[in-house]
């Protein structure tokens, strides 16, 4: 499989340095590439990014205005969407239309260094950024400007609410989201989120299902710091909710159902754990990491009347230092019927993973039923 990093590469710098010179004849092709493309095939996928950057920033126009008008004048048309208002070709370049995909990170945040130092700029750059984001996306360039002119970047976003493109609508509240993953933390949203909750509220039924995304990601990012307000905005936004609707409200609090948090599990009719016996128990006693192991769990209801219930798992992971740490998975959202018994069937992945490294020890696995611990099992795992 080809790298992730290779998504920037010479051919890129090439087509990029082609169409700002068609934007602006006077632009040094000669010197961007040689500054963009040296010791590129060294650098990760991050650093490759900030090389192009560093090259916009020192061959594109000094006046900030004037470059982002070369900018603008470079890219591809818009990215198309398909009929649920998701992008067709989300970061691919367009190289015979113009620039687009990857090297809009660069420019992105060619825009973010340049536009933050004044109002004036500000104001120039956000509009560059509604460019740019329609091609790729700005959400990583655009908390810069959150951060150091929150009054006009707020007010901004705002007046993109009714924008035509989902694109923008999107940016609205994806560069918002007080901790957008990879990308600058909002500290001042994560103590208080007021700002952005009429945003999201004039976003939530959307027609782009793309934005709608965004929304219940950004409300779920809220969660892990206000959960409360969170259970609140869903017991308030559920009365009445069309399906699409329902399922961002769903997914926005994916992470407080998981975590078994009271106020969500009423907001969703689970409050009450299971009328009932559960058990859990592994497929063996023994795994090898990179393998996998299998959970079955046997419900038994002994209520008179069916029950919502959600059932997930938690694994404690043994940790470098000896100790342990939870992660929650998802298992199953289910009706029981009034003195039904039935048996759950999963096979657990134990392949490392980016976020994770899997170290041998004993492993615990907790069944969870609306959010209440009920059995557990363990298991060894071995290198």
């Amino acid at each position: 499989m080809e790298p992730f990093k290779n998504l920037i590469n010479r051919d890129t710098v090439a087509t990029t340095g082609r169409h700002l010179r068609r934007a602006w004849p006077r632009f040094d092709v000669k010197r961007f590439e040689a500054q963009a493309a040296t010791g590129l095939d060294d650098l990760e996928f991050k650093a490759r990014a900030m090389q192009l950057a560093d090259a916009l920033e020192a061959t594109l126009p000094a006046d900030f205005h004037a470059a982002c008008e070369t900018l603008e004048a470079s890219l591809a048309p818009p990215l198309a969407l398909d009929a649920q208002g998701e992008p067709l070709k989300l970061g691919e370049a367009q190289a015979d239309s113009g620039v687009a995909g990857w090297a809009l990170w660069a420019a992105g945040e060619f825009v973010a260094r340049r536009g933050v130092g004044d109002a004036a700029s500000a104001q120039r750059g956000l509009a560059c950024l509604h460019a740019i984001t329609q091609r790729f996306t700005a959400e990583f360039a655009i908390r810069p400007f959150i951060q150091r002119h929150p009054g006009l970047s707020l007010d901004t976003l705002g007046q993109w609410l009714k924008d035509p493109s989902a694109h923008v609508r999107r940016l609205v509240s994806e560069g918002s989201r007080p901790r957008l993953p990879w990308g600058l933390r909002l500290q001042a949203l994560v103590a208080d989120p007021s700002p952005t909750l009429p945003l999201l509220r004039a976003l939530q039924d959307d027609p782009s299902s793309y934005v709608r995304r965004s929304v219940a990601n950004h409300l779920n990012d809220i969660a892990k710091d206000h959960p409360d307000l969170v259970a609140a905005w869903v017991r308030e936004h559920l009365i009445g909710a069309p399906d699409a609707r329902s399922a961002l409200l769903r997914h926005a609090s994916r992470g407080l159902i998981k975590a078994g948090h009271s106020p969500t599990l009423a907001a969703w009719g689970l409050a009450s754990g299971l009328r009932g016996q559960a058990a859990l128990a592994l497929s063996a006693k023994r795994a090898a990491v990179g393998g996998e192991i299998g959970l079955r769990v046997r419900l038994q209801s002994s209520a008179r009347q069916p029950q919502q219930l959600v059932v997930d798992y938690a694994v404690h992971h043994v940790r470098a230092n000896g100790g342990s740490s939870p992660k929650v998975f998802k298992g199953w959202k289910l009706t029981l019927g009034a003195g039904e018994a039935r048996a759950l069937d999963k096979r657990h992945s134990l392949k490392p993973v980016t976020t994770r490294t899997l170290y041998p020890g004993t492993h615990r696995i907790e069944l969870r039923v609306n959010g209440v611990a009920l059995a557990e099992a363990a298991f060894e795992l071995v290198a």
